[in-house]
């Protein structure tokens, strides 16, 4: 039976896995990131952490290195955000920072 840190990391790993192929299709991010004078690969950057981020926290082995990188990920997004004035997005990455606490308990399976 999983744990519920176990179901967090693999919850988490599924948020930031489509995290990250969103932002690899650039749908609505591309205009987003010219707009705040980002350079224009910015979202491939971005997908490529976010998708690490959800292989490292699906395989227990790893997954502490997952919340380590998902903890950095979220803080440059929250800082991004509250940067340009969207205070009520940064809420929702506050949660997903949030969330990633449990994920620490799930260690390695014994």
């Amino acid at each position: 039976m999983l744990s519920i840190p176990t179901i967090d990391a693999l919850v988490m790993s599924g948020l930031f896995g489509s995290f990250g192929l969103w932002q690899f299709s650039g749908v609505g991010v591309r205009q987003t990131y010219k707009a705040w004078r980002f350079p224009a690969n910015t979202h491939l950057v971005a997908g490529v952490a976010a998708l690490l981020v959800a292989l490292f926290l699906s395989d227990p082995i790893t997954r502490i290195w997952g919340v380590i990188l998902g903890a950095f990920v979220m803080f440059v997004v929250i800082a991004t955000l509250l940067n340009h004035g969207k205070y009520a997005l940064s809420a929702s990455g506050i949660a997903v920072m949030v969330a990633l606490v449990p994920a620490t308990l799930a260690g390695p399976l014994s």
